[in-house]
């Protein structure tokens, strides 16, 4: 019997382009839009550093879809397109479009993550259906899948920025086995950014 090389598990971050006034949009009102957009640029550029691993392929997903070619990206990295639609319907574009197996999906305006919760977040996809990194909001920062068959529920009724968004994105899945890992805290005012 063939043993065929197994897969590595992909992570996939969300990224917009760094432009002033089209990225962290709420912190730019208290901030300034340039300043928020700087910081943003810079917090992607120390995220990817800081979760390129051997155990995972990073992918970038990008918006809006002419960034996907920016300079603003390292060059090494596969990059996609988000497309249109919703948070909801670009995070499932993701896992229906990835090769087979793990997927692990994270916003880049979170500065707590680490390599080892991505790496934790891959070990519960061994154990569950799907895995969850709560945010303080309600919303949520990781959102992984074991590569299986998607449920056609996934995302559905989805009440997006808001308190909402992990309960809801938890009930579209109703016979999936779910975990959870760290809460962290995305930045999206000021007060999130001094935190």
């Amino acid at each position: 019997m063939l043993d065929l090389p197994r897969r590595k598990p992909r992570l996939v971050i969300m990224l917009k382009e760094p432009r002033a006034g089209r990225v962290k949009t709420r912190l730019g009102r208290d901030i300034g839009m340039v300043p928020a957009a700087w910081w943003f640029r810079h917090q992607t550029a120390r995220l990817i550093r800081r979760l390129v691993d051997p155990r995972w392929r990073i992918t970038l997903a990008i918006s809006p879809d002419t960034a996907r070619l920016s300079p603003v990206w390292p060059v090494h990295l596969l990059r996609q397109a988000q497309g249109r639609g919703d948070l909801g319907e670009r995070m499932r574009r993701i896992f229906e479009t990835a090769p087979h197996g793990p997927v692990v999906i994270i916003g880049a305006d979170i500065p707590g993550v680490t390599p080892m919760l991505i790496a934790r977040a891959f070990r519960e996809l061994g154990r569950s259906d799907a895995v969850f990194g709560p945010a303080e909001d309600g919303g949520y920062w990781l959102v992984g899948w074991n590569g299986l068959r998607l449920p056609a529920t996934l995302f559905q009724n989805v009440r997006w920025s808001t308190e909402h968004a992990l309960s809801d994105s938890i009930r579209s899945l109703p016979d999936a086995r779910i975990a959870h890992i760290d809460t962290l805290r995305d930045v999206d005012t000021a007060g999130d950014l001094s935190a």
